[in-house]
């Protein structure tokens, strides 16, 4: 379908289910969803030509502060374009629907600033390996409940056990909501469970390819966002809610599929792991610790990489491991070549998911052109081994913070080289300005501005 026609189709539909607003939404460098709407009427002309943003937004923090980047003050625009593809109708806006923005030069030419056009560009660069990669973002969030005149304002909804059936009667009526909006919207719900967290809910979706993964990470942040809202509750994506809680991860599982889709280049029919995507779990491992600063965005994000946080605290693979960065898991029985992937648990929904799955793709790549051995898996939690046997096996510790992870990433070559010199120093402008921001070392502060951020 051309996008003239996807275009029309997306008008026709919008009609017909009597909307009156389409927010047009992208994700910007600091992990925040924002965008613009257009009104019914403007629709047709506004998915072909876009709507203008000004240039200053993509050095916005989370905070509404602008990052001192050259060329993104009062003076320049951007375009939202949409991609007609990524359409739904909201089930929890009346008479709203939503699609996905591409940020375009005011000419509609790729702005080299834009996330969603960087994983494009990854996913091409796959391509010409012969390769597609399918993802799935995993999130974790906390349902929470108003105060009674305490501070913070909100609480965890329950104190319910880990996987426990209280925790899935306490939120049933929100995520029997929850579930129903996703699959309004094309989303395939795979598993539920309340987590280890009070209030904690863990919901995944089916994967898809690299973009749509992204995409659908969007749409499910609004989503379960908004239901909560409804239901006069809140959701909490933070990777750090409250001190005395669990995190929140945003698990990222990735395989790799021929171009015709066929899943025997990442594993053969009995789940084990291909050449090929060793070299990629390689090239991850490898490249993680400045990955990690698109993966774990936020300065919140280090106070949950810690030691056994079921959350991940060194760089280190293995088959089912929880503590370590990256788990192979365990495929299905009888779909072992379909289901096989591999886990990244360093991640969270500070991440913009564009740049952390689109470096993942550059790291892992990079592992495939070197042609990268990992090394051998560690079937321990990697923090009750001692020094020197971490240090033998090559398991190095996570940056301790957002600014330690900025340096490892700005002295990471290929990903540099994949984020492009324009892309690369605005995120690092907008993440310096983060570190200034909260450099006051009040707890309260950063616990407060990260909560309901994301």
């Amino acid at each position: 379908m051309s996008g003239g026609q996807a275009a029309d189709r997306v008008v026709e539909t919008a009609r017909a289910a009597g909307l009156r607003l389409v927010r047009f939404l992208y994700c910007d460098l600091d992990g925040v969803v924002r965008g613009k709407a257009t009104g019914i009427a403007g629709l047709g002309q506004r998915l072909q030509s876009g709507i203008g943003l000004t240039v200053a937004m993509q050095g916005f923090t989370l905070l509404d502060r602008l990052a001192p980047v050259e060329g993104m003050g009062p003076v320049g625009e951007v375009r939202l374009l949409p991609d007609p593809d990524t359409f739904v109708i909201a089930p929890y806006a009346p008479h709203t629907g939503v699609v996905l923005a591409d940020l375009t030069t005011p000419q509609l030419g790729p702005y080299d600033v834009c996330g969603r056009t960087f994983l494009r560009r990854m996913e091409d660069r796959a391509a010409a390996a012969g390769l597609r990669v399918m993802a799935a973002f995993e999130p974790e969030w906390t349902l929470c409940r108003p105060a009674d005149d305490r501070q913070p304002a909100w609480e965890p909804l329950d104190r319910s056990l880990c996987f426990s059936s209280q925790g899935m009667d306490g939120a049933q009526d929100v995520v029997d909501d929850v579930v129903g909006a996703l699959e309004a919207q094309g989303l395939v719900v795979e598993q539920y469970y309340p987590e280890l967290g009070g209030g904690q809910q863990e919901l995944s979706v089916r994967h898809a390819p690299a973009l749509r993964a992204a995409d659908h990470l969007v749409l499910y942040r609004e989503t379960v966002r908004a239901v909560a809202h409804r239901h006069g509750l809140a959701a909490s994506f933070a990777p750090k809610p409250w001190p005395d809680q669990p995190g929140n991860g945003c698990h990222l599982h990735f395989s790799l599929r021929d171009l015709d889709g066929e899943p025997g280049c990442f594993a053969d029919a009995s789940g084990a792991m291909s050449r090929l995507a060793r070299q990629f779990l390689a090239g991850v491992l490898e490249h993680l610790p400045g990955l990690i600063a698109l993966t774990c965005a936020s300065v919140n994000s280090y106070r949950r990489l810690i030691p056994q946080a079921w959350a991940s605290a060194y760089r280190a693979w293995g088959y089912d491991n929880r503590e370590a960065a990256v788990r192979v898991a365990s495929p299905l029985r009888g779909q072992e070549a379909e289901t096989a992937n591999v886990e990244l648990k360093a991640c969270d929904a500070s991440a913009n998911p564009y740049l952390a799955l689109g470096g993942l793709i550059a790291a892992g790549l990079d592992g495939i052109e070197r042609r990268l051995e990992a090394p051998p898996p560690v079937a321990v939690d990697p923090h009750l081994l001692a020094e020197d046997e971490r240090a033998a096996a090559g398991i190095t510790r996570h940056p301790a913070n957002l600014a330690q992870a900025l340096e490892q990433l700005e002295q990471d070559r290929v990903l540099q080289e994949a984020l492009g010199e324009r892309l690369a120093t605005t995120y690092r402008a907008v993440k310096e300005l983060d570190l200034q921001s909260f450099a006051a070392d009040d707890p309260d502060l950063e616990y407060d501005a990260h909560r309901f951020r994301f």
